[in-house]
């Protein structure tokens, strides 16, 4: 499963360098589906994967307030710092062992197994990469490859 979170990895350090190009207007010009813009969107990825992995780990919730983030600069920065706290689980050994049951503060009464949360995540983040690409052939522009092969993962 690891490999899946290398892989958005890599997607997601794609878009945010495929956003360089645009102006910060355009990154947070209201659109339709998603976080409506494309810069929050990129954030809402970010904040979904860190929120759950905080969750499996019974560690509390920390909001992101979506205001504060309208530099693509300060989106980059929090991807790359939540990234390496996400990393050191993953690579422990106890992210891989067992299936316990994991409550979300965000969703009283619903318990999840580990498992099926890391697999959210996964299945989260690709759903909303389709977005993107949506967006980008609206502006005119390539999208990022959403290919797996030729990434060197496997």
């Amino acid at each position: 499963m690891y490999k899946f979170f290398q892989y958005n990895w890599q997607v997601r350090d794609e878009w945010l360098a495929w956003c360089e190009q645009l102006p910060k207007e355009e990154l947070l010009k209201e659109r339709v589906g998603g976080q409506k813009n494309i810069l929050h969107t990129l954030l809402h990825i970010i904040d979904v994967e860190y929120s759950w992995v905080r969750a499996i780990q019974g560690k509390e919730d920390i909001p992101f307030d979506f205001r504060s983030y309208t530099e693509l600069e300060r989106v980059k920065e929090i991807s790359r710092e939540y990234r390496e706290e996400i990393q050191e689980f993953l690579q422990r050994n106890d992210a891989s062992s067992g299936d316990w049951s994991v409550t979300a503060p965000w969703m009283e009464g619903s318990r999840f197994t580990k498992d099926e949360i890391l697999h959210h995540i996964i299945a989260h983040e690709i759903h909303h990469i389709g977005q993107l690409s949506i967006w980008a052939r609206e502006l005119g522009l390539d999208p990022v490859s959403a290919n797996v092969i030729f990434r060197g993962l496997f």
